[in-house]
């Protein structure tokens, strides 16, 4: 499996509100290692504009905690996979979970779409 997970953090962990977020941290998998791991801070949050721009960074899936229906539509059409509803952890620990099957998924927190992208 080679894939590139991209997870919105803040303070270190996982930042409930997709498009707030402080920085992303990206780590690249390959035969289920993380290979390497950066952290990048995203431009300035506009609707619409981070599904676009992760896409640049060849992002293959986006570990979330919420996400408006909009960046999801955006993100099938970058053909990136959405796992929302993630646990508020570090995101090491949380490509650890996806990798290993245990990344658990709970309830979108964010489906209240009339502010966010």
């Amino acid at each position: 499996m080679e894939k590139k997970i991209a997870i919105p953090v803040e303070n270190g962990k996982l930042c409930v509100h997709f498009g707030h977020c402080a920085a992303f941290y990206m780590a690249e998998i390959e035969n289920d290692q993380i290979v390497k791991e950066t952290t990048i801070v995203p431009p300035a949050h506009e609707p619409g504009l981070y599904p676009a721009w992760i896409a640049k960074y060849g992002v293959t899936a986006v570990i979330a905690g919420g996400m408006g229906e909009k960046a999801k539509t955006l993100f099938n059409k970058e053909n990136i996979e959405i796992y929302t509803g993630s646990e508020t952890k570090d995101p090491k620990s949380l490509v650890l979970d996806f990798i290993s099957n245990n990344l658990v998924q709970g309830t979108n927190t964010c489906n209240h779409d009339h502010h966010h992208e």
